[in-house]
């Protein structure tokens, strides 16, 4: 009885643990941004680039992906959709988009050391603290974690959608 209860306890706990933000890779290096002079063009993804907008450049991350991206000297973190293929300078892991850049207030630099890790959205609360006020995400992002929301409250609810949404 009690191994059966110990292995239910460690297994709970492996399960639990699995649930909150995991974290495929990570990776430091130097960001830059994009100029204003590329707003409005298309991007690799065949989406236009707009400056006020949260995304990114990465040589090899999806077109899609989400990144949580960091700087380390004042700990303020933005999290961006991989759009665009870049940068092509050989020390730069990524190029952000205007917005991002002054998120994380890098635009007097212009270059700055980052942190990246892919970031995957979970409800379960992350085990370290992070303080909300320095994350921002991207817009779309936003959005659709707000449906994802709306319906769970919905389903769990049993609420009419047309007459809730109305």
């Amino acid at each position: 009885m009690k191994k059966t209860v110990s292995f239910f306890i460690v297994f709970i706990a492996f399960i639990a643990s699995s649930l909150s933000f995991p974290v495929f890779s990570q990776e430091k290096g130097k960001a830059s941004f994009y100029a204003h002079k590329m707003q409005g063009r298309k991007t690799s993804s065949g989406e236009p680039y707009h400056s006020d907008s949260l995304t990114c450049a990465h040589r090899s991350y999806p077109f899609g992906t989400l990144l949580m991206v960091k700087n380390p000297k004042n700990e303020k973190m933005v999290v961006v959709k991989v759009t665009d293929r870049g940068p092509f300078k050989k020390n730069r892991l990524i190029d952000l988009s205007y917005a991002a850049a002054k998120q994380l207030g890098i635009i007097r630099q212009g270059i700055a050391e980052i942190e990246l890790k892919e970031w995957e959205f979970s409800p379960t609360p992350p085990i370290q603290s992070f303080d909300i006020k320095k994350l921002a995400l991207p817009v779309e992002t936003t959005i659709d974690i707000s449906k994802k929301l709306i319906a769970t409250y919905l389903k769990n609810h049993r609420m009419n959608r047309s007459s809730a949404l109305d």
